[in-house]
């Protein structure tokens, strides 16, 4: 029996002066879109939130000034619909300095050699405090289809060398807690349950990290607390103590959710409970970091899970109430 023709389309790449003919009046206001700001975080792997447009550094303007999601770390991006040049490489060095940037973005449409090799000389001569990157901007269509934008990264920071050179001098402790939020952040990139939903942060030698869970109002902490040979999951609520105790009044299902006992905290500007698994030692027992991770990966997949139920409850609660 003969098989059927399955007819195929090819694939064309498009100008993007085609599709945007103005860099600041088409590009610039196109990116500065929540959905596309979103698209250029995914590539780089930071959650980018919009600060300002054409935002002022003495008498220039950066095209896009964003800060990074739950960590509040500055981002400036600059947009060139063409081939690098000095030019804008001087441009992102002065805007950087102005905004006292930790990220910068060059979104091009083409990246030349030399340009390359001056951003990644840049990322491996900077503390990691410091990140550069180069990204292309490309758009593609099937046949008659519409045009699909796709923004290629091609150069980055180095994470794990960075986090290598960074355990120079560091205590056996500071050393252990940098290693396993490295292994972390690993596993959480390949896990699906977990990487659908939210994203790690790059490693640090500090007891915890956070994960942004598209939430003002609170947070997820993971925590290896190396001296008492615990680790542990925390629901941290910023600035609203009337929805802290509203998570308070869940304590005990969040307890029989994940296993473990939940203990409170009540701080000037935040409160929130943390949830420890104990006997974890995370600095004599590296071979158990597998276990102790996947642990984590998974509790916080169900916390952020019951969070949201509880913030939409809480909410509509608050909604009847100014009826």
């Amino acid at each position: 029996m003969q098989m059927p023709q399955v007819k195929l389309g090819s694939i064309e790449r498009v100008p993007v002066r085609e599709v945007w003919p103005h860099e600041a009046l088409d590009f610039t206001k196109w990116l500065a879109q929540e959905e596309n700001l979103t698209q250029l975080g995914d590539a780089c792997s930071i959650d980018l939130e919009l600060v300002d447009t054409e935002s002022p550094v003495g008498s220039f303007s950066v095209d896009i000034f964003a800060k990074e999601a739950g960590s509040d770390r500055r981002v400036i991006i600059e947009n060139q619909l063409e081939e690098t040049n000095h030019d804008h490489l001087g441009k992102i060095i002065t805007y950087a300095a102005g905004k006292d940037a930790d990220v910068v973005i060059w979104v091009v449409a083409r990246a030349r050699d030399e340009h390359r090799k001056a951003i990644e000389w840049l990322n491996d001569h900077t503390d990691d405090e410091c990140s550069f990157f180069l990204v292309e901007i490309e758009v593609w269509r099937i046949g008659d289809s519409p045009m699909a934008p796709r923004f290629n990264v091609v150069e980055s920071p180095n994470e794990w060398a960075r986090a290598e050179r960074a355990k120079d001098g560091l205590s056996d402790t500071k050393a252990a807690q940098l290693g396993y939020w490295q292994a972390y952040r690993e596993a959480a990139l390949s896990d699906p349950d977990f990487s659908k939903v939210m994203r790690p942060r790059k490693a640090r030698a500090q007891h915890w990290t956070d994960v942004n869970v598209g939430s003002s109002r609170y947070h997820l902490c993971l925590l290896a607390v190396v001296q008492k040979r615990r680790i542990g999951v925390e629901v941290c609520v910023s600035n609203d103590k009337e929805f802290g105790k509203d998570v308070f009044a869940h304590q005990i299902e969040l307890e029989q959710l994940l296993g473990v006992k939940g203990e409170p905290y009540d701080a000037q500007k935040s409160c929130g409970i943390r949830f420890y698994r104990e006997d974890c030692d995370v600095k004599g027992r590296p071979e158990a970091w597998d276990d102790y991770i996947a642990w984590q990966l998974h509790a916080a997949v169900l916390l952020r899970e019951a969070m949201i139920g509880i913030d939409r409850d809480f909410l509509g609660e608050a909604s009847e109430q100014q009826m």
